[in-house]
């Protein structure tokens, strides 16, 4: 798992770049934690400098929301889903548990190939 921050320093509205192999965006949409890959599938922007409105983030250059459940976007000109992962609390600290990649093959248990 990935920290992200404690629980404090990630209120309601607000979002966080983590840096990863592909960095992620989590955001407190109204109370509740999400966590999405963090660059627009239309093109690269930071999702978390967007504008977040309920469950849906506005990516800052071309408009495309994208859903923090789903990951899927709701309009043009994105087109591609950005993967969503799972946010973990434990003692008052944030942490993400980073999604397979949809195209990865899983072997055993957790294990890619």
């Amino acid at each position: 798992m990935i920290p992200v921050c404690a629980v404090p320093d990630l209120p309601v509205g607000e979002a966080v770049r983590v840096e990863a192999e592909v960095p992620i965006a989590v955001f407190n949409a109204d109370g509740v934690l999400y966590a999405i890959d963090d660059t627009c599938t239309h093109q690269d922007a930071s999702l978390a400098d967007g504008w977040l409105e309920g469950c849906l983030v506005e990516c800052p250059l071309h408009a495309t929301c994208f859903d923090l459940r789903t990951g899927r976007p709701t309009g043009p000109p994105a087109k591609r889903p950005v993967r969503t992962h799972e946010v973990v609390v434990e003692n008052d600290y944030v942490y993400v548990r980073v999604s397979v990649p949809a195209d990865s093959p899983v072997v055993g248990h957790g294990e890619v190939a």
